[in-house]
């Protein structure tokens, strides 16, 4: 009779994995990504760029301080975030783009927890030997032995993980500067905060949790579904090709010897032959394993390979599949490229098209006028005056509308302002009707405030109203 005392546990025990290192034209690929995406990201912050000297010379910088984002020759301004929503619009549509064209490349190439996870098991590998090495040490008792070569392995992952946090904080104050801080204990406390976060959740994720990540945490398996179907591209087995299976010493009808060459090497530890699995993430290692294998036996490459579910019938029927972009040109992938295509035609055009100067005009309510002793009605606003030059530049403010109008600014001659380099300006501004004005009798009167750089003759305009005594 079964012991029933005891409830069943809600949590399976985590089943450790240890992926073997595998040789490949995919496990290339990834390892150049690799390269490319930590290189972009630990590099940048440290390239410089000379934008005059009242501006920061860090090529890419968040500030947040000024409410800035500079990205080499571009420099975003809060009141353009535009800019950013659409740019995170891109994003999105190029994942939903990829996704249904070649399923979960970007978890199995580019994903910041796939690129860590594959640089911990390096140096996992390195330390600790390959799959059955890391297996026998993980099932040997503690001795000194498997205390140092842990001890060195989680050493190495910390230095990683600072560096990951380290190169986090300086994308949002100048990299050098605050680097000298960060050594001579002098920077805010809120950078040490984030650099120790940021150590913890890259040791955490990327040594330790690893495909936990991937398949508890992440929603993007779940939604992947809705962006896939019958003719995307995803990595899968040819069943038709290699069942019945067998040990290659049996002779097997079918071309998989049920070696677990492509189970040994998948980080998730799933065997593809069972069909899609919400757990893969598409880095196509089996696929390498295989061939591997394949061209060892001396039989056809592809046996594991990237496949559509339309083609599964006509390759089991033997008729030749259709070509692999037919698959990537489908009116789902092109309505999602013309969409990300014309979001950034869009950006790039207002990109160009944007001044280097502006203006804000809010007009001062309370009260709405104000009737003088000569009978002059006098309306008050404040000017915003933002001046995206590297230097400092005089601008003049004008007035026109129908009905002649005079301008007046508080504390200025000629009607001119003195803006300084990258920054803004609030200008109190007052504009008079008088008696013998219909403006000054009417209920509004449109104007229109023209502001002009005076070194370069650059203008931009804003309109808004007039309020006259019908106002009430």
């Amino acid at each position: 009779m079964s012991d029933t005392s005891k409830p069943a546990p809600l949590y399976a025990k985590r089943e450790p994995i240890f992926p073997r290192r595998v040789k490949g034209f995919y496990r290339t690929l990834k390892w150049w990504v690799l390269i490319l995406t930590l290189g972009v990201y630990y590099i940048t912050p440290w390239i410089r760029w000379d934008r005059g000297p009242f501006l920061p010379d860090q090529a890419v910088l968040i500030d947040l301080a000024n409410r800035r984002f500079y990205f080499f020759w571009i420099e975003i301004w809060p009141h353009e975030f535009y800019f950013v929503a659409g740019l995170l619009i891109m994003a999105g549509l190029g994942l939903f783009l990829f996704t249904a064209a070649l399923g979960r490349v970007w978890c199995g190439y580019t994903c910041p927890q796939t690129v860590w996870t594959d640089l911990f098991i390096l140096v996992e590998r390195w330390i600790e030997g390959d799959r059955n090495a890391r297996v026998r040490l993980w099932n040997a008792p503690w001795t000194a032995r498997k205390w140092r070569l842990r001890i060195t392995k989680w050493a190495v992952w910390l230095l990683i993980g600072v560096a990951t946090g380290g190169a986090w904080v300086f994308y949002f104050a100048d990299a050098p500067t605050l680097l000298a801080d960060l050594v001579t204990l002098q920077a805010n406390p809120v950078a040490y905060i984030t650099v120790a976060i940021l150590t913890a959740t890259t040791f955490v994720f990327g040594g330790l949790m690893r495909e936990q990540v991937c398949i508890y945490m992440c929603p993007w398996p779940r939604i992947q579904g809705a962006m896939m179907d019958e003719g995307t591209l995803t990595v899968g087995y040819r069943h038709w090709r290699g069942e019945p299976r067998g040990k290659l010493r049996d002779t097997p009808e079918g071309d998989c010897i049920d070696c677990m060459a492509c189970v040994n090497v998948c980080p998730t530890g799933i065997d593809i032959r069972d069909g899609q699995q919400m757990e893969c993430i598409t880095c196509a290692l089996c696929i390498d394993a295989c061939d591997d294998v394949m061209a060892k036996i001396g039989r056809p490459r592809g046996l594991i390979d990237y496949l559509a579910l339309s083609d599964e019938p006509a390759e089991t029927a033997g008729v030749k599949p259709r070509p692999a972009w037919r698959h990537v040109l489908r009116p789902r992938t092109v309505v999602y490229t013309s969409l990300w295509a014309a979001i950034g035609a869009g950006l790039i055009f207002a990109l160009f098209i944007r001044p280097d100067i502006d203006l804000t005009v809010a007009p001062v309510r309370n009260p709405t006028y104000v009737t003088l002793a000569d009978g002059s009605v006098r309306n008050t606003y404040d000017i915003r005056l933002r001046n995206k030059h590297g230097d400092a530049r005089v601008f003049q403010i004008s007035v026109t509308s129908p009905d002649r109008l005079s301008i007046e600014l508080e504390g200025q001659d000629e009607n001119r302002v003195l803006v300084d380099p990258d920054s803004t300006t609030l200008q109190r501004v007052y504009v008079t009707a008088r008696p013998d004005n219909p403006a000054a009798e009417a209920d509004t009167t449109d104007v229109r405030f023209w502001v002009e750089d005076l070194l370069s003759g650059e203008r931009a305009y804003n309109d808004n109203v007039f309020n006259g005594k019908d106002a009430e």
